[in-house]
């Protein structure tokens, strides 16, 4: 691996033109296709093998011109203090706007609240629910103006109006922290990389890299059914990878640098080693967001292949473009320890034999192994304390911030109606096969009012055909309650009984019972997927380490991570610690996805770390170092670009807090939490603890297994044979332009 890397490093110096223009044309390329793309809205919302699925899928056959999958809105009314809805100046006002939202090309139905029994009983409320025959974010921007427009002439007409629904929804603005994340980064990589030149390499690779992998996303959106938050997940995980591969490269040239190799050399030295973590660290990141797909939620999977997709061209730039952009720069990259002169540097600095921070605190904590251990591990335990009380659910306009109209609006219907009244349930009835269709719905709709919990059951409503029947279910509790979700198990437990009575076929759906059975399958699927990312990678690490003892460590050290981030993410989103800090508006249930989601790009980032950091003290003791000393040599010159990546990854993330998008925010504060806490605690604080102790034990690996494992070469051995005879001095690739000229 690393001798096939050395060369590749090579041949991307000395052929920097064509592969600089090899990468910009795939740039151009991609640009131009997403350019023309059509546009895309929202990816379509499916959870395959679910009953509320089946469900959906059954009013699609059934009810044609239904469009159950059609985004809806509400238009909530409020009458003025001492009036009510019923009053004939106010009816009036609702009947005027439920002629304007009928108006539109995309308006399947709207429902008038007089009509359809929506005033409350103490006349003070009223609803009109409009459905249309797209999605929410397929709208065109004329229909939500034609919404907005129609309940702002009733608010000038004196009425309270707020609406809601998921016809509001927009595609989510990221805001200027985004920015401000990229800006810390690139700060980060000056201090680190001690020159402006060499800290705009990773910059400008990683947003080639993420362009490249934005604009393939956005021009294939259409065609695979791609959502807005595909392309914001790939954008955050390509920038942060990006970044960190192409700082290890340019890292590890400029150490090769300061050992006296010539240019082209120490290029093929950095891609031949650093290129070696760079690919397996790549790997795991792969392995675990492909994985995804095990959970069979083709928004799930989408989302992680995008991903994956957007890493893998990370990984590719880093070995081939950033060697190209290292030929451009020559000697405005200087060997390490050196700085520019725009830095104070461009002298030579003096040497010192006092050891740098890196050394230092592994220096302390391979002498008190014990005490560091324990303590970051009870530090992490108590971070994952509040795990304990994790609560999963789906965000809805419940959970918007207070300023919302969509806030508002569910806060009226549940004053006016009841709490249950945001979250009804669809009960399809399939009596297709029933001797005597209207008795069997007759028989479930009396079935339905008899459960617990249950505030109002609303007449069923048949197809054409008359062989399916849709009954409207209002719980007594909250969507997003326990109770609610007991009631969907209750019905559901009951459908048993009557399909054997009266040979009806009954299904819950809505988006309540939606959100129950997408928190259920992402449950299910979690210990799957766990133990498929986690074993796979394990074995890459095995291959990797030559050690099953260093794996382990890795894998266990993740699961502390995770924890505590979840536990923070439960603090903060659930609890609502430092909210008002991290500006989380609104506290609610953690989303259902969270868990599976950070397994999979958490364990993906925390084996980078492991990979950068550890491959660096395998190498120092396959060159003869005792076991003790090899960890403080790791930590000598890995420590700091370990660090420098873990701040740049934070900064990016955190920058994603700013999104409109409370999911974007949840990922975003998650994942920069995750990277704390593995970076600084379990791989720059555990991990030598456990090599301490370990000692030549960690590095143990049964001899069977050492000889069917092939020879990855990750440390670079290979390359120690290229030392004799290796020139020194000039540059060749100079040389050969002199001779030319």
């Amino acid at each position: 691996m690393a001798t096939f890397l050395y060369k590749i490093g090579r041949f991307a110096f000395r052929r920097r033109h064509f592969i600089a223009l090899l990468w910009v044309a795939l740039l151009t390329f991609a640009g131009i296709a997403a350019a023309s793309a059509p546009a895309a809205g929202s990816s379509s919302f499916s959870m395959p093998g679910t009953e509320a699925q089946k469900a959906f899928d059954l009013l699609d056959q059934r009810f044609p011109g239904m469009s159950a999958a059609g985004a809806t809105a509400r238009v909530v009314f409020k009458a003025p203090a001492g009036e009510k809805m019923t009053d004939a100046s106010n009816k009036t006002i609702v009947e005027k706007t439920v002629k304007e939202l009928s108006d539109g090309s995309e308006v399947a139905s709207v429902a008038d609240p007089y009509k359809g029994h929506a005033v409350s009983k103490d006349g003070s409320v009223a609803y009109a629910s409009v459905k249309y025959k797209v999605s929410g974010v397929e709208l065109k921007d004329a229909s939500r103006d034609a919404l907005n427009e129609a309940g702002q002439n009733a608010r000038d007409a004196g009425l309270t109006v707020e609406m809601g629904g998921d016809a509001l929804r927009t595609t989510p603005e990221t805001g200027s922290t985004e920015v401000i994340g990229i800006a810390i980064a690139a700060v980060v990589l000056v201090i680190t990389l001690g020159s402006l030149i060499a800290a705009g390499l990773p910059l400008l690779t990683a947003v080639i890299g993420v362009g490249i992998g934005v604009s393939t996303i956005t021009a294939l959106a259409k065609a695979l059914d791609l959502g807005s938050t595909t392309t914001t997940l790939a954008m955050m995980l390509g920038l942060a990878v990006g970044i960190d591969y192409a700082l290890f490269i340019v890292s590890r040239y400029r150490a090769e640098l300061a050992e006296g190799r010539e240019r082209e050399e120490a290029v093929g030295r950095a891609v031949g080693t650093a290129g070696s973590a760079v690919v397996f660290a790549g790997l795991t990141v792969l392995i675990a967001l492909i994985g995804l797909s095990v959970a069979n939620v083709p928004m799930l999977t989408k989302m992680g292949a995008t991903a994956a997709g957007t890493v893998a061209i990370a990984v590719l730039i880093a070995l081939t473009m950033v060697p190209a952009l290292l030929g451009y720069a020559g000697r405005k990259v200087k060997p390490a320890g050196e700085k520019s002169k725009l830095l104070g540097g461009g002298r030579k600095p003096k040497k010192t034999d006092r050891p740098n921070m890196g050394t230092r605190w592994a220096t302390f904590v391979v002498r008190r192994p014990i005490p560091v251990l324990l303590l970051g591990v009870v530090g992490l335990g108590a971070a994952a304390v509040p795990a304990a009380s994790l609560e999963l659910g789906l965000g809805d306009d419940g959970s918007q911030p207070t300023s919302t109209t969509q806030r508002r609006a569910y806060d009226l219907l549940s004053d006016g109606f009841g709490p249950g009244f945001n979250g009804p349930l669809m009960i399809v009835v399939d009596v297709k096969n029933s001797d005597d269709p209207k008795g069997a719905v007759a028989q479930v709709t009396h079935e339905i009012k008899g459960v617990k919990d249950v505030a109002k059951v609303a007449p069923a409503k048949y197809n054409k055909s008359g062989d399916t029947a849709t009954i409207n279910v209002v719980p007594d509790s909250k969507p997003s309650s326990v109770k609610t979700e007991d009631l969907v198990h209750s019905i559901r437990d009951a459908s048993a009984g009557i399909k054997a009575d009266t040979g009806a076929t009954l299904l819950v759906t809505g988006t309540t019972a939606m959100n129950i059975d997408f928190s259920q399958k992402l449950n299910d699927a979690l210990l799957p997927y766990l133990a498929l990312v986690v074993g796979l990678a394990f074995l890459l690490l095995i291959v990797v380490f030559r050690s099953v003892l260093v794996p382990l460590k890795a894998a266990l050290g993740f699961l502390l991570s995770v924890l505590a981030a979840l536990g923070a993410v439960v603090a903060v989103f659930q609890w609502g610690w430092l909210s008002g800090l991290l500006g989380v508006e609104q506290t609610g249930p953690v989303m259902s996805m969270m868990p599976i989601f950070m397994v999979g790009v958490v364990f993906g980032l925390a084996m980078d770390y492991e990979v950068f950091l550890v491959t660096r003290m395998r190498e120092a003791y396959i060159h003869g170092e005792k076991p003790s000393q090899a960890v403080v040599t790791g930590f000598k010159h890995g420590a700091r670009v370990v660090t420098a990546a873990a701040v740049i990854m934070m900064a990016v993330f955190s920058g994603f807090m700013g999104s409109s998008e409370s999911m974007v925010k949840m990922i975003g504060f998650s994942l920069a939490i995750a990277v704390f806490f593995d970076a600084f605690i379990v791989r720059m604080t555990i991990v030598p603890a456990v090599l301490a102790l370990l000692g030549k034990r960690a590095w143990w690996l049964p001899k069977w297994l050492d000889r069917v494992l092939p020879n990855m070469d990750v440390e670079g051995e290979g390359l120690k044979k290229l030392d004799e005879g290796a020139p020194k001095g000039a540059d060749p690739d100079e040389d050969r332009e002199l001779v030319r000229t």
